[in-house]
């Protein structure tokens, strides 16, 4: 049956198409929208009720005529190919390819908008994964099916340590590589390239499939490539098994491109003009991140969250710490004094550690190593600002040495390096010799 065209669009606003009269349209639904040199893009319907459909077009509607603009219903949702040959591709937000080869053909289609997981068919996390990196493996350890965002602000390198987390996950003990779904919102043509170089000069391309929409792409396309990408990696994870690993960059990108359509749809704007509903909309993304009981494959998912103006109370950091389980916290003050990965230490976390490492996972050692490390490095932060106001000459014998700690602690254990990849055996060992700085007395939390 040939799908029915309608010229009813009787206005248009940023990348909105509003139709009258159109009967029987479901939400979500495909769409095709036809200019009128013939150029087709492609819509989905965002609202429908019995006298108004909206449709959202994600190439934007500039240059329509609302008189010769015609909108194709197609009755079907978006919907990506899955196989295989997934790996090593590069698509759109769409699933359209970007890499100058054939699109996927395959029998084999699912809905993009996904469905959460059943909370009782979950499968507790408990797996260490060794990032290589020690202030995220020794003291905000990553489990299996975890999701943990890094927050960074503008100009920070949180794409140099996202690249470096993808090259370097593994699961220690085992030899099974991740298959990496990595989806990249509003990104520079030079980011984008940095990534696509990482990853195959690392010899990782082959098991890495991407999403990319430009910053000169149309925002809408943001909307839509989370859920694209996610399908991807639910296919690679409980279809054929595999450990997945998904970087998602930038949500901050993903949230702006939200609150423009809510204001372009008139809905009620709630805290710094972003919808009431941006809460659910983020977890509807990250919860699809899990593992499943039975089940051998499972998504562990890295979103990087920018914190405009640094400020990790703004609602995207703020509801994406809620729905995640922690957070890792990068710091401007560390980037300037030429640290890498300038991971701040105190306010970053992960709340699946304790399950995560120990005796059967990692070492015996390791809870209380990571408890120290904690107590020691804020009992120095207290000396350093003591000092910063007396004089560290004033200082007494034990905190001068808290001063010398900090010192090595920032330069050799947060300061690794970008090349450099530590075993957990490596981390907890470097941890043992920066806490033999300390007086022996003053190691109150390891036997």
């Amino acid at each position: 049956m040939k799908e029915k065209e309608y010229r009813m669009v009787s206005a248009m606003r940023d990348a909105l198409l509003f139709l009258r009269g159109v009967p029987n349209v479901a939400l979500g639904d495909r769409v095709l929208v036809r200019d009128h040199s013939g150029r087709k893009r492609n819509g989905q319907v965002i609202q429908t009720t019995q006298e108004v459909v909206l449709v959202q077009v994600f190439e934007g509607t500039s240059d329509l005529d609302i008189e010769n603009t015609w909108v194709r219903f197609l009755e079907k949702p978006f919907e990506l190919p899955l196989s295989p040959d997934l790996l090593g591709r590069v698509f759109n937000g769409i699933g359209q390819p970007r890499d100058d080869r054939p699109p996927l053909i395959s029998g084999l289609k699912r809905n993009v908008n996904g469905s959460s997981v059943n909370p009782a068919a979950r499968a507790y996390p408990s797996e260490f994964i060794q990032t290589g990196i020690s202030t995220i493996d020794g003291l905000n350890s990553l489990v299996r099916g975890q999701k943990l965002p890094i927050f960074s602000g503008s100009g920070l390198p949180h794409n140099r340590l996202a690249a470096q987390i993808v090259r370097q996950a593994k699961l220690p003990g085992q030899e099974s590589q991740f298959a990496v779904v990595f989806a990249a919102m509003g990104v520079s043509y030079a980011d984008a390239r940095f990534f696509e170089e990482q990853f195959e000069s690392s010899g990782v391309l082959n098991n890495v499939v991407m999403f990319i929409n430009h910053a000169d792409d149309p925002p809408m396309e943001r909307l839509i490539l989370p859920r694209t990408a996610l399908t991807a990696a639910e296919y690679l994870a409980y279809d054929r098994d595999l450990h997945v690993l998904v970087v998602i960059t930038d949500m901050t990108h993903y949230a702006e491109a939200l609150r423009e359509i809510a204001t372009a749809k008139g809905d009620v704007p709630a805290r710094k003009g972003y919808p009431g509903y941006l809460y659910s909309d983020l977890a509807e993304i990250y919860e699809r991140a899990g593992r499943i009981k039975n089940r051998h494959g499972s998504i562990t998912m890295i979103p990087v969250v920018s914190m405009p103006s640094d400020d990790i109370t703004h609602p995207i950091p703020d509801l994406t710490g809620y729905i995640t389980e922690g957070q890792i916290v990068l710091s401007r003050e560390l980037h300037n004094q030429g640290i890498y990965p300038p991971v701040n230490v105190p306010p970053s976390l992960s709340r699946l550690m304790k399950d995560g490492i120990g005796k059967d996972h990692t070492r015996e050692d390791h809870g209380r190593i990571a408890n120290q490390i904690y107590a020691a490095y804020t009992r120095a932060l207290d000396a350093r600002n003591l000092a910063s106001i007396i004089g560290a000459e004033e200082l007494s014998e034990r905190d001068r040495s808290y001063l010398a700690f900090a010192e090595d602690f920032e330069k050799r254990f947060v300061g690794q390096g970008e090349t450099t990849d530590h075993s957990i055996t490596d981390t907890l060992n470097l941890s043992w010799e920066l806490l033999s700085i300390l007086p022996k007395e003053a190691l109150t939390r390891v036997s």
